[in-house]
């Protein structure tokens, strides 16, 4: 008996051509949106990834009025040098300690004023606070760095004048020349500075949830401590590892601003000498632009590297950028 053949079933095969049509029409159907971002996408174009070609000098002796062209190839000359400098070890670690210093206490600070100010139920207050936490992320780092080092200021500073009044001390203290005070002078400043602007993406998050939610859980008779256990924070959890992501990819940014100002002192060199420090202190203060490209590049290279793996461990997890 011979073998029936068996018609292929033409509705289980995707079609492509369909799916491609449907997408440019949604496309077209959204075109006053394409269009808004559209300016957005050229400006980072233009000024992101154009100038990328400019990583060519890192791998070459470039001399300024050179073109990338006519200057020589080096290789990986310059990555050699920064990996055997005396400042090596120094500047690294003092890279990283300052941001793991700035992601331990710098990003759950946000998140525990978004959940506190939840809890406020006088708007007026909470409108008060609200504005003066985010004030000081509009003011610049020259604003900031003249501010706190008038506050430590051994002539008439105000943190030497109160702890000389509750006779903590006997004499002011030179806060921003002493080593073992820089590290949280620095995390404490910016904290500060971006701890109010930063809760407003939790706090929008947190507007979101359903205040069905918080009406069952307070039925049951769970405490507001509880509802913020079980409800606020699970809720805002993909904002808060979507944050936690770009913040562990941003970790070999210690900083440059702040740093620069709160750290002018040469005393401060041990402890404040991070990569961006460096690259402008022995790089570009000294011409050596093919020696701060390649530093650029090797500290690009490892956020890149940390962003990919912590965003892999949230997947696992459930939530992440890609």
């Amino acid at each position: 008996m011979a073998n029936a053949s068996v018609a292929p079933d033409k509705t289980s095969r995707p079609n492509l051509g369909k799916h491609r049509t449907s997408g440019i029409r949604r496309f077209f159907k959204q075109i006053d949106l394409q269009l808004m971002v559209l300016p957005a996408l050229v400006l980072v174009f233009i000024f992101a990834y154009i100038p990328m070609y400019g990583i060519l000098i890192a791998f070459q002796d470039y001399k300024l009025g050179n073109s990338f062209i006519s200057s020589d190839w080096v290789g990986l000359k310059h990555f050699i040098y920064f990996f055997n400098a005396p400042e090596f070890e120094v500047v690294m670690k003092n890279t990283i300690i300052i941001s793991l210093l700035k992601f331990c206490f710098g990003f759950p600070a946000p998140i525990i004023l978004a959940l506190m100010l939840n809890e406020v139920r006088k708007m007026f207050f909470k409108r008060v606070i609200q504005t003066v936490t985010y004030l000081p992320h509009f003011l610049s780092w020259v604003v900031i760095g003249s501010m706190v080092t008038s506050m430590l200021s051994v002539d008439n500073g105000s943190i030497n004048m109160l702890l000389e009044k509750l006779r903590f001390i006997d004499e002011p203290i030179n806060f921003l020349s002493m080593t073992e005070y820089f590290w949280g002078i620095l995390v404490t400043t910016n904290v500060w500075k971006e701890i109010g602007f930063a809760s407003i993406v939790y706090l929008a998050a947190i507007a979101g949830i359903d205040p069905h939610l918080y009406e069952a859980a307070s039925m049951d008779g769970a405490s507001r401590f509880k509802q913020i256990y079980l409800i606020t924070l699970p809720s805002i959890m993909p904002v808060v590892i979507i944050f936690m992501i770009l913040a562990i990819g941003n970790l070999v940014n210690a900083g440059f601003e702040d740093i620069l100002i709160l750290a002018s002192n040469p005393a401060l060199r041990e402890v404040s000498d991070s990569v961006d420090v460096y690259v402008v202190r022995v790089g570009i203060d000294n011409f050596r632009y093919s020696y701060a490209t390649a530093i650029g590049l090797f500290k690009a290279v490892i956020s890149v590297t940390l962003l990919t793996f912590a965003n892999f461990i949230a997947r696992r997890a459930g939530n992440s950028l890609w």
